[in-house]
């Protein structure tokens, strides 16, 4: 018989939970949904429409997942953060996840310190095999995390970042639309906008490639160019770097962005370092090169 008309239809109906799934009372499963085997879903976790966990996925807390993600085994979200000030059982934030990303295995994403703040991934975000994002960090969209990856907690990743494979990031560390940072390195500092990072808290150019997939037309591209090399060359102050950008950002929206950053930093700005002996010791756009 089919339910009265004032009887709300369970959308777990339209989903594909395997039987040796556990799902908790509390979690909220769309239409579309599929949980694969020895999936564990704990407490008020949101499975948006289309969500896809292939299997052996561990998702707890106050954990939301947006419409058409696809998560891989043995991917961790939602967990308490790694901090000495947090016990097992101790009450933290949640994590909120957005729609069409992509989380590879072993990956882990940790819940935000306090009650009713969260760690936040944007639209199309793609965190590959073991990469690491801490409590409290936002990420905004189409951010690619590779393979071991690790971000600390509290930073801020701007749209359209490349984060290569096993590089390091420390918290509260902020990096600016488009960025580059290549594979293995460190950074404590602040990286610009469309910026490479070569080494540790080494700038080395900018990330040309990033810029025309992002359809910066040529003439801008060319007067970015010269804002950063005035700004971000190693022992310019930032008040140098300031009336640099200030005086490109009059015809440069890219110099306007990089200038808006330096003035919101406190860590400070990553710099590029000396010409070296040969330019093929630096990978990437010569722009870094002092």
């Amino acid at each position: 018989m089919p339910p009265a008309a004032d009887t709300p239809l369970d959308p777990r109906q339209d989903a594909t939970i395997h039987p040796s799934a556990i799902v908790s009372s509390d979690a909220t499963i769309e239409p579309g949904v599929t949980v694969g085997p020895r999936c564990t879903i704990e407490g008020p976790v949101t499975l948006r429409a289309g969500v896809t966990l292939i299997g052996d996925v561990h998702i707890t807390g106050d954990t939301e997942i947006g419409a058409g993600t696809m998560v891989y085994p043995y991917a961790c979200i939602g967990f308490g953060p790694q901090h000495i000030k947090i016990k097992p059982g101790d009450p933290v934030g949640g994590v909120r996840i957005g729609a069409d990303c992509t989380i590879r295995e072993h990956a882990t994403i940790h819940a935000a310190m306090h009650e009713g703040a969260h760690t936040v991934l944007g639209d199309r975000d793609y965190i590959m095999v073991a990469g690491h994002i801490g409590h409290d960090c936002v990420l905004g969209d189409d951010v690619i995390v590779c393979n071991s990856a690790q971000v600390a907690g509290h930073c801020e990743i701007a749209d359209k970042v490349y984060i290569s494979g096993n590089v390091s990031v420390h918290q509260f560390v902020r990096i600016g639309r488009g960025a580059m940072l290549s594979g293995g390195t460190q950074t404590g500092l602040d990286i610009p906008p469309y910026a490479v990072l070569a080494g540790r808290n080494v700038l080395a150019g900018l990330n040309l490639v990033g810029m025309r997939r992002a359809g910066i037309p040529r003439e801008e591209i060319t007067r970015a160019r010269a804002a950063y090399r005035g700004a971000f060359r190693r022992g310019v102050t930032r008040a140098e770097q300031l009336a640099q950008l200030d005086e490109h950002a009059e015809s440069s929206e890219v110099a306007k962005m990089m200038a808006d950053f330096v003035r919101a930093s406190s860590r400070g700005i990553a710099s590029a370092r000396p010409r070296p002996r040969h330019a093929a010791d630096i990978p990437g756009d010569d722009d870094g090169l002092a």
